[in-house]
């Protein structure tokens, strides 16, 4: 599945998106992707609603924009003007092992 198969919801007022790899290793077999922690952060209006915050890698190709996964608040949220999102991704376990 790519990006293109989801409904994205309007960007205009929120802060960057872009997550940042902190390690991407394989050790004794198992991969283990790890990201930096993202705040998404809404100014001068609006945001949402949303309810899944969805991972993908940008800079495949073919397919374009790839998912890699999701995470699902578990209900709709809108960010108002100066309201913040912060996904706090694990450092010790990564987004996803492979093994």
């Amino acid at each position: 599945m790519a990006l293109a198969n989801v409904t994205q919801i309007t960007y205009t007022n929120l802060s960057s998106r872009n997550v940042t790899t902190t390690s991407s290793t394989q050790t004794g077999g198992t991969y283990k992707l790890v990201l930096s922690d993202i705040t998404l952060t809404s100014t001068g209006g609006s945001t949402g609603p949303f309810r899944y915050v969805y991972l993908f890698n940008d800079t495949v190709t073919a397919p374009a924009d790839p998912l890699v996964g999701y995470y699902d608040y578990g209900s709709s949220l809108t960010l108002n003007d100066g309201d913040s999102l912060t996904v706090d991704f694990s450092a010790a376990n990564g987004v996803l092992q492979i093994a």
